[in-house]
Parts: structure tokens; C-alpha cells; sequence
């Protein structure tokens, strides 16, 4: 039993609310890293207006992962800023972004008595790439300088791994070359010291500040001390030139350099040391082994410090001497040489190229060896000769020590700690402290290296489900395409002959340098309508210029979908198709053309002369015909962000269509050209008896409708009423309260970090199970951090969620849950959990696991068909790792669906789930009050939450109160007669007693050849096989499985309100075709099904003289595959023995690849009778 709330708790239950990371002046708050930059320009502004100046603020710059979302957080803080005269201004792109900043610094040269202000202070930001975008204006700008009250911080985001990027970066390099000094902060409250030091900085030096942030820092969430005054600056006595450092006109450029390399940089060092910017942490007067660190690495390292057993106090026992570096460049050179003196070793912990280590080496050059001490960073030191660095050595890579590339772990770190201390010498003790720990790595990377999961199991990014991009990325048969930037970037790796990418804004002009030296001489070029607005233009002007043949596609998806959904063109009235197609036009392109999948709304718009709008469905043509023509063509594809639709559609500002697709899963063949026609997500595999078919996720699907281009006649649009998303009818009445009250668990003790990793599907709220634990822990005044790992994993990826709780702040040392160190997995989805990123972060006696047994199918299933879902294996390979006592699973989607009515709740069921079994270290009444601040779906997700805890506790008395007559049957295993039996009342039903009867006579006569083998697998095959190709699906079957088969009673169930249902067919007789001569599908209204009726009666006329609709080559076909299979299989009965079994079956079996129908069908059939004929070369 847990002690009653404190009354801290009680009292922040009652205050606390989202807003108080902007609202409050002074006090704690929980915020991201993102929302520590949008509360930094207020903090300036109010320690200001303390020393009686008015001062403004602005923002500019260029959306880009980590800081995808920063623009969309000062767009919801604008009455805040707007409170403290800060202007937020995105900008085109980041080079003029940057340009905007250097403007406000100029206006300490505007003339007298028109600043409004006594100075403006700026903060830029952008990606890492963006950050060498604008090294033309940071230069210039820093040379310049910056004002008195002014000041410009440079906010970069860096992708150390690549994770949302399409190469790994690190700015620190490229502000140094700029001259910015570069700031690197380990935490969300140093993201808000540092940056006002930075400021203050810039002011007081005349030079602009870089400020580094990555992921695991500016991504995280922590409780952060707000406070304008908390920062004490001071500024140093420091001889600056005559004329100051600060900004003038008339200036000249080497005047610029002069200050800039003679003053400016220096003031910068003297700011530093008097603010002891970088600073020892652990230190005593006998240390002996050195670490320098800064931002995550510095964290890392004390991580991997408390995971060799090295606490603070060990060190300093050890004479372990620890260093903080707060500015990585210049590395001020006082405090560095206080850390290194006394010291005999010194390891250089920093991730990716040496910033840190050649600046360190430099500095201690020319130390007497005696006193100098040796200095290790990315490789160990090498036998015999030591006198030269690693460019001194043919390769050093074999020595490497702190890897350069991709980024380090608590665990790398580890490593290399304990082998330069134990190089030291250590006492035993330590030294069996440190291979214990070591052991516990080495036992989790084997047990990594023997996964037997394979790519099955991978949840690669895809589309989301109705994204314009399924359609709009194809390209015509023999035709090839290049990527860009954007959501469109992943069809690289769908099956959509795209090959090769570029820059932001080079998109298709590699085409200019490859079409003089190719025998192809056309290609099409993706360009997101958000890169044509930062700088494709001018790609799109190169191509003109070069006079290639290139069909530019610009994805006008209304949104810059990639970061969140921002409106395209940083301005209220966004950025139109119209706009595009006269700039365009005035570039000098051959032919313009839109397509849309609403053609209709262009009705009445004016558009540029020759400009033709066209149905989404003509793409293909319309793309055959621009890679005919020479020079520069362009597509504008206009179809709205599916995730943006699901938005707009929420909040009410986009009409909702009333129009659902489902499958009649008994007219449905399974042959997945529903899912190659719309590359969709939604589109699932659904098990039946008759074999794997195909059903819409309702739950997801945005209505995109071009699974209907899949050449079946099984699909149906339900227009109007409403779909009912309601609970089971067991379940609908059913509260949590019936099922009694809960005991409450012993929640865990926080004494030490409790880390928790929260594993799912990118977009089913992942990452707002991590906010609402870190918000109920900064309630209840524990320290917390949690850290989102999302990437692309918004677009149906595997995404994670980590959330560190301890007592105290300072007790937490890292933003993510180090291997082997998880307390507890909240698996959402067993196929991201059993993902190695996952897997990594458990072990055996301390890590339980709260598991969905369900999952979704992925990506792979798109690209094949017979993808089977491994969620068994997954739960096979999680019990290896943690043992059967350290997982409980159950199948939240189930409960989900039955409880609540939708799958989306699986989230919030687990965290309940998870917390009834005592794993998670918060009060409920916190994670109540989380839940109730998040205000999303509030209700039902705290229902969902109670559902969870009822499942921990008692799910056979749950899974009894709402499926009471499952419970009790099984399934019995079906055999051979059983089977047979069923498709005979199945042909019975398609023809008559007859047909039915030839089908039988035939399975028992392989039934009897087969008999003296004592097996059943030749004739169980053969009896699914025939009856398929017996039971082909012409007008008559598919008439009478849209009336008979229960279809409309489903339909009935599922939807209320004033509906009607609609056909989607391509009778033979009727349908047009294409240009490839295929037949194309057409819409039928509610009448049809009275055609259906009348045609269902007539299916005696099947295969007479009479039957009309029989006499089409498909038909025909059809019959005859009967006799042909007949003889097949005829062919290997005699003789039939052990030897020849196998081959026998591998004939039988050729049929199940026959699916679909019309030209999809002829081209598995072609295929089924090549397999036939090598095989019987076999």
C-alpha cells in the first residue's frame, strides 16, 4: 500500500498546468528542449526590462528535424512573445532567415531617432544542412557584429545518426569556420542558461553565438527553474579597440577581420573564464585519469561512469577528474589547463569529428613532458613510437577508441574508460566491479548478434495511409525518376523506379550533368511543394537553362508534411497552385499541367494560358506525353496531406467526406492490386477459410479512395450516414467501476533512475504516453526526462519513447534508457519491441515488458502479399531477453476494439496495464491529472487506462464479461472430410449438386492414389486448389456473393443514418478501356444491387449455349484452367510414390497464385502455366 499523497502533490495537482512553461515568470515548469528556445526570448527580454532597457526580440529561420516543430511552438506562444515584443518570422529559406537576423543588428546604424527599441536581440535557426546553407551570411554577419542590447544566437539541429536526414551532420565545424563561437548544452535547462550566456555573449564580444543542438537534448523533456534573474552574468574586464566591437557603417571588410580575429574572439574567451562557462565537475587535488565532455557526450559519460560503479564519490577515491565543456569553440584555455594540470591521462569524450581533442592537444603542446599529459580521444595509443598524431599512421582505424562516425553510448563509453583505467591501474576491487558490468555488455551484444528476426519484422517508414505521394510518385513503364527532399524521399525504397537524391532545393539538376553521357534522355524529378518554395525554383530555372529533357512533379500537398503540417509559403494566405503554375510559365517550361483528384474545385480559376487541369487518374497518360516532349515540363500535383485532411477534419475546418470503402471479403481473391494501385497501409490482409483476402482499416483509412482503382469488384463506397465506431454490444453498456474496485500497487522506488521505454507505431500516440508520465512525474516534484525517437516514424515507422525518473534532477545523468537498463517496456506493438532497438535495452531480472500481442501489418505487406505477420516470433525473442516471468502479454487491440471501439486506445490500455502491475513510479491521481491536462479524447482515455489496470489484474474475469461465449468454444482442427464437405455446399451454392459431385469424384480419386502413403497433403491441396478454379468468380458468382453472402447485413450493422451503397465494376460487356487496353472500373449507384438479384437467379445459364456473359476470352479461360488442372494433376497419379509426393504437390499447389480478376487474373494465369510447363520438365 502506498502512503497517502504528500501535500506538495496534492497542491500541484490543483496548479499545474500546460502553460506554465510561458505563463510563469519565476518557478518550475516541465518543457521540451523545442520549448526551451520559444521561452528563452522571453527570459532576455524580462532581464532587460530589470536593467531598465526596452529591447525587442526576433525569430527567424528554417524548419528542419530536431527543430521541426520549433516554428509550429512559436506559432502557439504568440500572444506570449507578442507580450514581450518578440517577432516570429519563418523564413523562406535559412540563408535569407539568416539575412533577416543580420538585419536587426544593423539598425545600430539606422538613423538617429527611428529604432522604436534600444536594441533587438535574434535568435536563427535551421538543420544542420541549413547551417551550410548560410555560411556566406554568418560570416558576413558575424565580421559586422552585433549591437550593445542586440545580440544573435545561431540554433543549429544536428542528426548525428541520420535519422531524419539524408546525411548524419555536425555543425560544430562549420560555425567554427564562420568564427561563431559554438555553445553545446547537455540538457533543456542549459539549452536556457547557455542561451542566455550566448546572448550575453554576443553582446558584450560583437560576434554572433552557435548554439548545437541534436535530438537526444533539444527532443527531450525535463522540469526546467525558470527564473529571468537566475543566470548571474558577469562581464570581464577586457581592453576592447577604439570604436568597440559592435556593429558600424561605414566599415570595411579587412576592418572587419581585424576586430573579428584581434578583439572579438577574445573577448569571447575572457567572457567564458569569467563565467566559467566550461568548468570541472568532479576534481580533487590527486587526480590522476582525466574526462572532458560536452552536451550529450558529457551525459553519456556520466552514465557510463554510474554503470561502471562509479559514482561522484568513487571518482574522487579513484582520482577520476571530470570536465565540463559548455563551449566547445574556442576552448578557453585557463580553465583547460586547470583540468589538465596534474593529470597523467586525459580521455577526450566528444561524438563525431575532434572538436575538442585538437584544441586540447594544441593547448598542451608545449608542456615538459614531464607534465604534459597524454591526451586520448577517438583512437588509442599506438606500440613504440607515439610522437605523431593519427594522420601520422597509414590507417589507425584498427585503434579506434571513441568511434567518429554515427554517435557513442553510455556503453562505448564504458568501454573505453575501463580499458585506459585499468591501463592506469586500479585496485581489485574496482577492477571486479568494472568487468562485472563489462560482462553484462558483452552478454547483450551476443545476445544481439543472435536474433533470428529477419526484415519481416522491420517497420520501415511508408506512406501514410491516403497520401497524395502513393499516386503521385509513379512513374510510366520504362521510365526512371530522381527523389528530393520530403515525405517523397521513401519512395526510393518503394517500387517506384526512383533512384538517387539530392541536397534541399537541387532536386532533378544531377539530370543536367547525366543526360549529355546517357542513352536515355528523359527523366522525372519529385520536388515537394515546400522545397519548391525554399529554393527549387531556381533547380527547376537550371534545368530550363540547360536545356534538359526533364518532367518536374511538384507535389502541391498543401502542407509541409514532413515536420508537421506547416502551410506552405510562411505567409497567411500560403503559397497556390496558381502562383506556381505562372512561375512556372515565366521560367520558361515546355508544358504546364495540374492534376488533382478534384478537378472540380478548379472550376472558374483563373490559370495561366495553356494550363489544363486534369483528373489524378490521367497521370499516367498525362506522364507519357510530357516524356515526349523536350526541354522542361512540369506536373502540379494537388492532392491535400492525408495526415493534414485527418487534422483539418478534426478541428472542423475541412469537410469530412461521408464516404467509406469497404471489401466484400467473399468476391474478394486476395490477389492485392487494391494495395498496388494504392501503395496503402490501410489496405490489410484478412485471414478467412478460403485463404488470405483483403480488408480496409477503418480505424486509419483517410478516405484517399484509390484502392478502388484495384481492378476487383469486391469493393463498395457507403455514402452517407455515419460509420458507427462503437464498442461490442457485450462491452457497450460496461463500465470499469462494474468489474469492483482495484487494489493499489506498491509503486516503485525512484531511489535510482526508473527508466521506461515506451515502443510503438509512429502516429499512434507513442510519444504522448512519454509526455503524460513526464508531466505526472513533474507534478508529483520528481526529476524527470523523457526523449523522443521519432524520425520518420511519424509515417507508420517504429518510434520510442524513453522517460527516466529519479528522486532528484541531478540524480538522472542521460536522456535515454543505456543497454541492459530498461525497468520496464510498455510494447504497444510486439514488432517494434522486438526490434534490436529495442531488445538492447532489456535484461533478464529487471526488466518487465507489458506487451500488445497484436500488431499491424507493415510496410512489407504492401510490397508482398504473403508477408506473414511474426508477431509470435517477436514475443519468442522478447521472452529470451528477459525471460517468461519478465513479460505479460495481451492482446490490447482486442479490448481496445470490444471496449472502446477503436484500436487508437491501445496506448493508454498498456500504460494502465503497466501501472496496476506496479512498474510504473507514479500515483495514479498524477497520471489522472496528465491525462485530464493533455486534453485530448480525456474521457476515453481514462477509461482506457482503467480497461488497462482491469486486464492486469483479472483478464479471464475481463475477456468473460465481454466475449462470454468465446470463452467457452474451440476450435476444432478441421480435416480433410471436413473440408471437402464444405466447398461441395459451396459449389452446391456456385452451380448445383452436379458440379459439386464432379468435384468430389475427382478429389477422391487422388484421395485413393494417394492413400498408400498414409498422407492427406496432396489431397487436402488439390481440394482447396479445384475448388478455387471450379469456383471462378464471373457476373453470376459476383452477383450473388454481393446479395447472399451476409455483405449487406455487415453493412447494415456498421453504419446508421440515411446511407447508400455503391459499386465500383467493370462489366465486359459495358466498361471502356485504357490505353493499355485494360477494362476500367466505373461506379454504380444502389440500383445495381436489384441487377445483382436478378443476375444471382440466372446462374444456371452458366457455361450453356445461353450464357452470353460466358462467351469473353476471361471465361473461357477460366473453364478450361478447370480441365487443364485436371490433367496436371492426372499426369502425376500413376506411380505415385514417397519420391514423386513432393513434385506431385508443387503441381497441385500452382493454383493458389491464380487470383484477381481481368487483366490481373490473365497475367497469374500466364505465370501459373509457365510454372506448370517447367515443372513438368522437372
Amino acid at each position: 500500500m502506498n502512503a497517502p499523497l504528500p501535500d506538495s502533490i496534492r497542491q500541484a495537482l490543483e496548479t499545474v498546468t500546460l502553460d506554465d512553461k510561458y505563463s510563469l515568470d519565476v518557478g518550475r515548469a516541465f518543457m521540451s528542449g523545442v520549448q526551451a528556445l520559444v521561452k528563452l526570448p522571453m527570459l532576455q527580454r524580462q532581464r532587460d526590462a530589470l536593467q531598465g532597457k526596452n529591447t525587442a526580440g526576433f525569430i527567424s529561420g528554417y524548419r528542419g528535424s530536431p527543430l521541426g516543430n520549433y516554428d509550429q511552438s512559436l506559432w502557439k506562444a504568440k500572444d506570449h512573445l507578442k507580450a514581450q515584443n518578440i517577432v516570429f518570422q519563418p523564413g523562406v529559406n535559412e540563408e535569407l532567415a539568416a539575412t533577416a537576423l543580420w538585419g536587426t543588428q544593423q539598425l545600430g546604424f539606422a538613423p538617429p531617432g527611428t529604432n522604436r527599441f534600444d536594441g533587438v536581440f535574434g535568435i536563427w535557426y535551421g538543420k544542420g544542412p541549413g547551417v551550410d546553407r548560410c555560411s556566406d551570411v554568418f560570416k558576413h554577419a558575424n565580421m559586422a557584429g552585433t549591437t550593445p542590447w542586440g545580440g544573435v544566437l545561431a540554433v543549429a539541429g544536428d542528426d548525428h545518426v541520420a535519422k531524419s536526414s539524408t546525411a548524419a551532420h555536425q555543425s560544430d565545424h562549420i560555425f567554427k569556420a564562420c568564427g561563431l563561437p559554438v555553445f553545446f548544452p547537455a540538457s533543456v535547462q542549459d539549452i536556457l542558461d547557455q542561451g542566455l550566456h550566448a546572448l550575453a555573449m554576443s553582446r558584450f564580444a560583437g560576434i554572433w553565438s552557435g548554439m548545437k543542438t541534436i535530438q537526444e537534448i533539444v527532443e527531450s523533456s525535463a522540469t526546467a527553474h525558470i527564473d529571468p534573474e537566475r543566470v548571474q552574468i558577469v562581464l570581464p574586464e577586457f581592453v576592447m579597440p577604439p570604436g568597440g566591437v559592435h556593429i558600424r557603417w561605414p566599415d570595411t571588410a579587412l576592418e572587419q577581420e581585424a576586430r573579428l580575429f584581434d578583439y572579438k574572439w577574445y573577448a569571447a574567451l575572457a567572457y567564458i573564464r569569467a563565467n566559467r562557462l566550461n568548468h570541472n565537475v568532479i576534481a580533487t587535488a590527486n587526480d590522476r585519469f582525466g574526462l572532458i565532455a560536452s552536451g550529450k557526450a558529457y551525459n553519456d559519460t556520466r552514465q557510463a561512469l554510474l554503470d561502471l560503479g562509479l559514482d561522484d564519490d568513487r571518482c574522487r577515491q579513484l582520482g577520476i577528474r571530470l570536465h565540463k565543456v559548455n563551449v566547445v569553440w574556442p576552448l578557453e584555455a585557463q580553465t583547460t589547463r586547470e583540468f589538465a594540470t596534474g593529470l597523467r591521462e586525459i580521455l577526450v569524450v566528444e561524438e563525431k569529428r575532434q572538436v575538442i581533442e585538437y584544441q586540447l592537444k594544441e593547448e598542451l603542446y608545449n608542456w615538459r613532458d614531464d607534465v604534459r599529459p597524454n591526451i586520448l580521444g577517438k583512437f588509442d595509443e599506438s606500440e613504440g613510437d607515439v610522437s605523431g598524431g593519427e594522420w601520422s599512421i597509414p590507417n589507425p582505424s584498427e585503434r579506434k577508441l571513441l568511434r567518429a562516425n554515427a554517435d557513442l553510448t553510455p556503453a562505448i563509453i564504458a568501454r573505453a574508460i575501463a580499458k585506459r583505467l585499468k591501463k592506469l591501474g586500479v585496485d581489485s576491487d574496482t577492477a571486479a566491479q568494472i568487468d562485472a558490468h563489462l560482462a553484462i555488455l558483452d552478454g547483450k551484444e551476443q545476445n544481439m548478434q543472435a536474433l533470428t528476426l529477419g526484415a519481416s519484422a522491420d517497420r520501415q517508414p511508408w506512406f501514410c495511409s491516403g497520401c497524395p505521394h502513393n499516386t503521385s510518385t509513379k512513374v510510366p513503364e520504362g521510365s526512371r525518376a530522381m527523389a528530393g527532399i520530403g515525405c517523397h524521399f521513401m519512395s526510393i525504397w518503394m517500387d517506384r523506379s526512383t533512384v538517387g537524391f539530392t541536397q534541399m532545393g537541387g532536386e532533378g539538376v544531377p539530370w543536367t550533368g547525366q543526360q549529355p553521357f546517357s542513352t536515355d534522355q528523359h527523366m522525372f524529378a519529385n520536388i515537394g511543394d515546400g522545397t519548391y518554395f525554399h529554393s527549387g525554383i531556381l533547380a527547376v530555372r537550371q534545368s530550363v537553362a540547360s536545356g534538359v529533357n526533364i518532367t518536374y512533379k511538384i507535389l502541391y500537398n498543401d502542407a509541409v508534411a514532413m515536420t508537421g503540417g506547416q502551410q506552405v509559403g510562411e505567409r497567411p494566405e500560403g503559397h497556390s497552385v496558381v502562383q506556381i503554375a505562372m512561375s512556372m510559365k515565366a521560367e520558361g517550361a515546355q508544358r504546364i499541367v495540374v492534376v488533382t483528384d478534384e478537378p472540380e474545385k478548379y472550376d472558374g480559376v483563373a490559370l495561366v494560358e495553356g494550363v489544363r487541369v486534369f483528373h489524378r487518374d490521367e497521370l499516367d497518360r498525362i506522364q507519357r506525353e510530357m516524356r515526349e516532349i523536350k526541354g522542361t515540363t512540369v506536373i502540379i500535383y494537388d492532392q491535400t496531406c492525408a495526415t493534414e485532411k485527418r487534422r483539418r477534419r478534426k478541428r472542423g475546418t475541412m469537410v469530412d467526406p461521408a464516404i467509406r470503402v469497404m471489401i466484400n471479403e467473399e468476391v474478394c481473391e486476395g490477389c492485392g492490386d487494391c494495395g498496388v494501385q494504392s501503395n496503402c497501409l490501410s489496405v490489410e490482409p484478412l485471414e478467412t477459410e478460403l485463404g488470405r483476402k483483403r480488408t480496409i482499416n477503418q480505424s486509419t483509412c483517410n478516405k484517399d479512395t484509390s484502392c478502388l482503382k484495384g481492378f476487383c469488384p469486391s469493393f463498395v463506397t457507403v455514402e452517407g450516414g455515419q460509420f458507427k465506431k462503437k464498442a461490442s454490444k457485450a462491452a457497450h453498456t460496461l463500465s470499469p467501476t462494474e468489474l469492483g474496485a482495484l487494489p493499489e500497487p506498491t509503486l516503485p522506488d525512484t531511489t535510482h533512475p526508473w527508466g521506461t521505454v515506451v515502443a510503438g507505431v509512429g502516429g499512434t500516440g507513442v510519444i504522448t504516453i512519454g509526455q503524460l508520465l513526464g508531466m505526472a512525474a513533474h507534478i508529483e516534484g520528481k526529476g524527470i526526462v523523457t526523449q523522443d525517437a521519432a524520425g520518420l516514424a511519424q509515417k507508420g515507422g517504429a518510434t520510442w519513447s524513453h522517460i527516466l525518473v529519479a528522486n532528484a534532477q541531478q540524480d538522472i545523468r542521460t536522456t535515454r534508457v543505456s543497454m541492459a537498463a530498461a525497468d520496464v517496456i510498455l510494447g504497444c506493438d510486439p514488432i517494434v519491441t522486438a526490434s534490436k532497438e529495442t531488445l538492447l535495452r532489456m535484461r533478464e531480472g529487471r526488466t518487465h515488458v507489458a506487451l500488445n500481442s497484436s500488431s499491424t501489418p507493415t510496410a512489407a505487406f504492401v510490397k508482398n502479399g504473403n508477408w506473414q505477420n511474426p508477431s509470435e516470433q517477436c514475443l519468442t525473442e522478447i521472452t529470451k531477453q528477459v525471460g517468461s516471468a519478465g513479460v505479460s502479454a495481451f492482446d490490447a487491440d482486442l479490448l481496445a476494439k470490444q471496449l472502446m471501439g477503436d484500436t487508437i486506445y491501445v496506448n493508454p490500455m498498456i500504460l494502465g496495464y503497466a501501472w496496476q502491475k506496479g512498474w510504473i513510479p507514479m500515483h495514479r491521481e498524477s497520471l489522472i491529472r496528465a491525462i485530464e491536462l493533455n486534453e485530448v479524447a480525456v474521457q476515453n482515455n481514462l477509461m482506457a487506462f482503467e480497461w488497462g489496470r482491469h486486464a492486469a489484474h483479472h483478464l479471464d474475469v475481463l475477456m468473460q464479461t465481454i466475449q462470454p461465449a468465446q470463452t467457452i468454444q474451440f476450435k476444432k482442427r478441421e480435416t480433410l472430410e471436413d473440408l471437402i464437405q464444405n466447398r461441395m455446399v459451396r459449389l452446391t451454392d456456385y452451380q448445383n449438386a452436379a458440379y459439386a459431385e464432379r468435384y468430389r469424384v475427382f478429389i477422391e480419386r487422388v484421395k485413393a492414389a494417394e492413400a498408400p502413403l498414409g498422407k492427406t497433403l496432396l489431397s487436402e491441396t488439390v481440394a482447396r486448389q479445384l475448388y478455387k478454379l471450379m469456383a471462378y468468380k464471373d457476373e453470376y458468382e459476383v452477383a450473388r456473393l454481393h446479395t447472399q453472402s451476409g455483405f449487406l447485413t455487415r453493412i447494415q450493422d456498421s453504419f446508421e443514418g440515411d446511407f447508400k451503397v455503391h459499386y465500383h465494376l467493370a462489366p465486359p460487356l459495358l466498361a471502356k478501356r485504357n490505353a493499355k487496353g485494360e477494362l476500367v472500373k466505373q461506379k454504380f449507384g444502389p440500383a445495381m444491387l436489384t441487377g445483382f438479384k436478378l443476375l444471382a437467379k440466372l446462374k444456371g445459364l452458366r457455361g450453356t449455349g445461353l450464357d452470353i456473359l460466358g462467351r469473353t476470352e476471361e471465361r473461357k479461360t477460366e473453364r478450361a484452367l478447370i480441365g487443364e488442372y485436371m490433367q496436371q494433376l492426372e499426369a502425376t497419379l500413376p506411380g505415385l510414390n514417397a519420391l514423386t509426393h513432393a513434385h506431385a504437390v508443387d503441381v497441385a499447389r500452382v493454383p493458389e497464385n491464380i487470383k484477381g480478376f481481368g487483366h490481373v487474373k490473365e497475367r497469374n494465369i500466364q505465370a501459373a502455366r509457365s510454372l506448370w510447363a517447367s515443372l513438368s520438365k522437372a
